[in-house]
Formats: structure tokens, C-alpha cells, sequence
């Protein structure tokens, strides 16, 4: 289960997830392509595509930071063309890059909707099908991370507007996975079964208190080391938790994956987990 040479496209890999799926990929070896729009340092959000690359490159990997905005097909499409004529394939599209504003119909702006939408739902459509030309050629990955379809109606009541577009990815993962079948090309989603501890989370919720019932990113990228590594479509059409899919492949003990790994505080389950 190795990633070594193998070419790993990741939108939104400047921080959080998106970061440390590229830092594990790294460790075998992986060429990354940090895609993403923090081309310069945020005040409140650290990370930048340059910042990744070098530490991907420590990591023992190669880089490549790409800034793209997943909303502009031409910056998308050209992204990819690069990254495949810079590693000479791309074998996985990790589709990372997420908004969220967790508000119900009555109150959500309507420009705040139009962007979880075009980032969450539009930019899986738009950077699947341009990465399709390559995936072919390789019979490669497309992992989203986004939630099981839980339709409680808990999970509509108060931000259907954000639900709705987090969904769609899920959809998209079903869709694609028997679309795509006959090109050999695996298609899952990928959600965590706690809260995860980044900046971008810090930020929504004000901060940092709430991450001591968090777990690292760390569990989220071993989990996603699992789905890339996986061959011959072993692993398709599935929206997986981290947990689900770490107890598969023999994990069963998670606690060094705590934001604090001596904390006896009871960790808090993700949006669309029961």
C-alpha cells in the first residue's frame, strides 16, 4: 500500500485536509499538485500553496503549487493540463476544496449559497470531467471528501442550504463511480466520523475550544491513503467514514489521532453522523 510515483491532484491542499492528505502521499514518495487559491499568507488562516510544496518536498515528495480557484473551468482545465505534462499522468483527483456556512433558507445570502455551491458540488463536476482525459489513461482515483446521504430530517432543518450542495458531492460520487466504470476508475467519498481540528473550523466556530473533542487531520489523510492506494476498482461507489474504513484495513485504536491524545473529553460527531 504505497503511493510511491504515483501523481496526486488536491484542491484546497494549502491547509487543513487537503494538507495533510498531500504530507502522507509525500511520505511514499508522491508527486502532489497543491491546488489551491492562498497563493499568499492569510492572517487567520495559515498555509499557502508555496508553503505545502516545500514542506511535501521535505516530506520526501515531489511538489507542484498550482494557485486555482475550482469556480474558473479555464483555470481549472489548464491546471490539470499542466500537472499532467509537468509528472507526466495523474492517477488521483482529490477533491478537497470546500465552503460552508452552516445557515437555513430564511437567512442565507443568496451569493453565500451560489458559492457553496460552485465549490462544493459545481467544483467536483467541473474538475472530475476535466480530469477525466487522464484518469483514463491511468484507471485512477476521484475521492470527495463529503458526508453518507443521511436524510434525518436533523440535518436539512437548520442549514439545508449547506447540506444540500455537501450532498450533491455524495451524489456525484455514486454517479461517477458507474459512469466511469468501464474506464477502470474508482470513485468514493470520504467523511469524518468526529470533528476534525483545522484553521478552517477554528475560524467558522471563533475558536480553538471546541478541539478538545476534535481529532487531527491525521486520521482523515490515513484514511485516504487506504481509498488511493486501493487497485482494480476494489473500492468504488462507497461514502466512507475515516473510522469505517481504518477498521476494514485492521485499525482499531484511535486515540493517538486526538487533537489531545491525554484529553478524556468526549469527542464530537460530524455534521451528517449519527
Amino acid at each position: 500500500m504505497s503511493l510511491q510515483g504515483k501523481t496526486l491532484f488536491i484542491t484546497g491542499a494549502s491547509r487543513g485536509i487537503g494538507r495533510e492528505i498531500a504530507l502522507r502521499a509525500a511520505r511514499d514518495g508522491a508527486n502532489i499538485v497543491i491546488a489551491a487559491k492562498s497563493a499568499e499568507p492569510h492572517a487567520k488562516l495559515p498555509g499557502t500553496i508555496f508553503s505545502v510544496a516545500e514542506e511535501v518536498q521535505a516530506a520526501g515528495g515531489k511538489a507542484l503549487a498550482l494557485q486555482v480557484d475550482v469556480r474558473d473551468e479555464d483555470a481549472v482545465r489548464a491546471a490539470l493540463a499542466q500537472a499532467n505534462e509537468h509528472f507526466g499522468g495523474i492517477d488521483a483527483l482529490v477533491n478537497n476544496a470546500g465552503a460552508i456556512k452552516l445557515t437555513g433558507v430564511q437567512h442565507i445570502e443568496l451569493k453565500r449559497f451560489d458559492l457553496m455551491h460552485q465549490i462544493n458540488t459545481r467544483a467536483v463536476l467541473l474538475c472530475s470531467q476535466a480530469a477525466l482525459p487522464y484518469l483514463k489513461k491511468s484507471a485512477g482515483h476521484i475521492l470527495n471528501l463529503s458526508p453518507p446521504l443521511n436524510l434525518a430530517t436533523k440535518w436539512f432543518a437548520q442549514y439545508s442550504p449547506y447540506t444540500v450542495t455537501k450532498y450533491g458531492m455524495s451524489m456525484l460520487t455514486l454517479g461517477m463511480s458507474e459512469e466511469f466504470r468501464n474506464y477502470g476508475i474508482s470513485v468514493n467519498s470520504l467523511w469524518p466520523q468526529t470533528m476534525i481540528a483545522t484553521a478552517a473550523i477554528e475560524f467558522q466556530l471563533g475558536s480553538r475550544e471546541s478541539f478538545k473533542h476534535a481529532r487531527t487531520p491525521a486520521i482523515m489523510a490515513d484514511a485516504a491513503h487506504v481509498i488511493l492506494s486501493s487497485t482494480d476498482r476494489s473500492l468504488t461507489g462507497r461514502l466512507m467514514i475515516d473510522e469505517e474504513i481504518l477498521r476494514e484495513h485492521g485499525v482499531s485504536e484511535y486515540d493517538h489521532y486526538r487533537f489531545k491524545p491525554d484529553s478524556h473529553d468526549k469527542l464530537m460527531t460530524d455534521l451528517f453522523v449519527d
